[in-house]
């Protein structure tokens, strides 16, 4: 795939298969500072919305992808930080729908969904993924870290009035933190706000790359699948892409490309090669070379290479 300004991938999701993400904003703009956050640390945490990306411009790139034989599942809202700050992405879920023969899919934290325009454009989407972790305000701010203005409570009370007018699916994403949020006591008080506003689907996560807080760690497999249950519906549990997931299109991305999508999905050297159709060995010297220039960050961790921002 050619190096777009605000495309990226398409990249094999988790969760979503076949997913071209679209950057809204720059990196990195953030309502939140998560412990756990693949993009690294949030300089500084903000609830102001801005307009400084081009949403024409994001549309005409997705046209000149469709144009060229562009396929996805998914035309995913993401990428750089939180996509509810640009005030026009509901305009562009829109577009999306007039103009593509995908279905949209919105990730987003949540925490603008106190306000009702957020939560009417939201509703344009086809799926939305909002994010709970926490029970309380203390947890809220020791897990996410949030900007000062935010409060829990209150984005909670969003999440219900969204449900009431949405009429997609609604995921929620449960990040869990080992020794923070693990217990079957503090999952349970979770699921219990879960269930107040009645998700289609729960997912509960673990870190699949390296984290913004270096002392973050994976948690097992087990602990997920037997927290799972409390949840209603049962919480699905996230895995690995086993290996030898075909890529979503096999394409010879430059390195201007690769640059692209590791500032807004950063992934294993194994990832990058599986999606691109390259050997591991032209994938990792590229990234070497890269990172040798300074413009991403190639770390190693449990015996895989990592490519971030």
């Amino acid at each position: 795939m050619p190096a777009y300004r605000h495309l990226f991938g398409p990249v094999c999701s988790r969760r979503f298969g076949r997913s071209l993400g679209v950057d809204l904003v720059r990196p990195k703009t953030c309502s939140l500072n998560c412990l756990f956050c693949q993009l690294g640390p949030t300089a500084s945490t903000t609830t102001h919305r801005c307009a400084d990306v081009s949403v024409e411009e994001m549309m005409a790139e997705l046209a000149a992808w469709r144009q060229a034989g562009g396929q996805t599942d998914f035309v995913t809202l993401g990428g750089s930080g939180e996509p509810t700050l640009h005030p026009r992405f509901g305009e562009l879920l829109r577009w999306i729908r007039d103009n593509l023969p995908f279905r949209s899919l919105l990730l987003t934290n949540g925490t603008l969904f106190t306000f009702e325009e957020v939560r009417g454009e939201a509703a344009q989407a086809d799926i939305v993924k909002v994010s709970l972790h926490a029970w309380d305000q203390a947890s809220f701010e020791r897990i996410v870290r949030p900007h000062a203005a935010l409060r829990f409570e209150a984005i909670l009370e969003g999440y219900r009035r969204f449900r009431s007018i949405f009429r997609g699916r609604l995921h929620v994403e449960v990040f869990v933190v080992p020794g923070v949020n693990d217990t079957p006591a503090q999952m349970t008080r979770i699921a219990r706000l879960a269930r107040s506003f009645q998700p289609d689907v729960i997912d509960l996560n673990t870190l699949d790359r390296p984290p913004a807080d270096g002392s973050v760690q994976v948690c097992p497999l087990e602990t997920l699948t037997q927290l799972a249950p409390l949840f209603t519906p049962v919480a699905h549990v996230a895995r690995s892409l086993p290996p030898g997931t075909p890529p979503p299109f096999v394409t010879t991305p430059d390195a201007e490309a690769m640059v692209a999508l590791v500032r807004r999905h950063p992934a294993s050297a194994d990832q990058l090669a599986t999606h691109a159709g390259h050997s591991l060995e032209a994938t990792l010297a590229t990234l070497k070379a890269l990172a040798a220039q300074q413009r991403i960050q190639l770390v190693k961790r449990d015996g895989i290479w990592f490519a971030s921002p």
